[in-house]
């Protein structure tokens, strides 16, 4: 099976998770959440590259830093909207 497929799996999950949450703070944490998982990736990513690449990529790492901190603070209705947004997404990708 394609890697991508399960990773996509792995985040739509999530995202439901995200949306189907009644409680409006686990909501939030869960979100919170997300924000510090794709942290922790971004900073692994970056340790990763060597010179070149770091360079290469460091206005996408800097812009994908950018839009989590702009998730930040948001409140449950607004992270339910963003995972219905994401699911949706995903929806579109795997049907390419």
């Amino acid at each position: 099976m394609n890697t991508s497929v399960k990773t996509d799996d792995v985040i739509f999950n999530f995202f439901k998770q995200i949306c189907d949450e009644k409680d409006d703070e686990k909501c939030i944490q869960l979100g919170n959440e997300w924000i510090k998982a794709m942290e922790t990736n971004l900073s692994t990513m970056e340790e990763n590259l060597n010179g070149a690449d770091k360079l290469k990529h460091k206005d996408d790492i800097q812009s994908n830093r950018d839009h989590l901190n702009s998730l930040k603070n948001k409140n449950s209705t607004e992270w339910r909207k963003y995972a219905t947004q994401c699911m949706i997404e995903i929806i579109n990708h795997k049907g390419r």
